[in-house]
């Protein structure tokens, strides 16, 4: 199968070659390859030039946007200008970060799970970061049929049909979402570990914070769920300011009436099917 990777990158020196030389590894190579160098201040353009020289199928595109360091718009606003550069002759496209190294097989079994089953939109491995005692471990802290935005990809069909990315905090749950609304599968492998260099969300502006509450009132999730959701997440995380920052987040955007990332029918699909999966945790 044909697929694209896109990846979104800024200051990423540290970590850049070694993702670059981990897709160059790959059985199943990919047929073209964007990195983004988004307003980067460090030596990342000039890994990707190197890395331009060694293999054809790798492009650069310098864009130029907000230095802060912030999750969903910035990185979704670099990918889409990636994919923008990119034709439609692909079976599937990848959402790539630059601090990952992924197995050699990766994409051979992620086109073998696109091609054996159409109706799977998303599907992805699982994160693993170095612990304090120099091991792999696994961190996934969301339900195992998540696929994280590291590392994302997506069946032509499937890109379409959600309309691509959204540039916003929350962008990694909303496409799966839009997914299962239009039918699609999300799949996920645990067999694929991929190793990421830079614990999530290290690097991240301190606005960010309440970007979580944001997007939940953004995918309509009204104010119980989001309660349910946050309450959730602040146990997971044994940190009850993200509880507070999330509700603050949710209640400051809908009093300001931010704009909403999904039509009322999608929003009635998402309620539906997180109210059917709390049901399912508790009965």
């Amino acid at each position: 199968m044909k697929y694209y990777i896109v990846i979104p990158a800024h200051n990423e020196e540290a970590f850049l070659a070694d993702t670059l030389n981990s897709v160059l590894r790959q059985t199943l190579q990919p047929q073209r390859m964007v990195v983004v160098n988004d307003n980067s201040t460090d030596g990342t353009e000039g890994i990707i030039d190197e890395f331009m020289t060694r293999n054809p199928v790798i492009y650069k595109l310098n864009t130029t946007s907000s230095t802060a360091h912030m999750p969903g718009s910035k990185v979704i606003n670099a990918f889409n200008k990636g994919f923008e550069a990119l034709d439609d002759d692909f079976s599937f496209i990848v959402k790539l970060d630059a601090d990952v190294i992924l197995p050699d097989k990766y994409f051979e079994k992620i086109a073998y799970v696109f091609k054996g089953n159409p109706k799977v939109g998303i599907a992805g491995g699982f994160i693993y970061e170095m612990d304090k005692h120099g091991g792999w471990s696994l961190n996934h802290p969301m339900d195992k049929n998540h696929v994280r935005g590291a590392f994302k990809a997506y069946s032509k069909n499937c890109f379409e049909a959600i309309g691509g990315l959204k540039p916003a905090m929350g962008w990694d749950t909303v496409d799966e979402l839009l997914a299962q609304y239009h039918d699609f599968e999300i799949f996920t492998d645990d067999s694929l570990k991929v190793k990421h260099l830079r614990p999530t969300g290290n690097n991240y502006n301190k606005r960010a914070k309440l970007l979580q509450g944001k997007a939940m009132y953004g995918m309509r999730y009204g104010f119980l769920i989001t309660l349910i959701a946050s309450l959730k997440m602040a146990w997971k995380q044994q940190k009850r300011k993200a509880f507070i920052d999330n509700m603050y987040g949710y209640l400051r955007a809908k009093k300001d009436q931010e704009p909403f990332l999904v039509s009322e029918n999608e929003g009635k699909f998402i309620r539906d099917l997180r109210w059917n999966n709390i049901r399912k945790r508790l009965f």
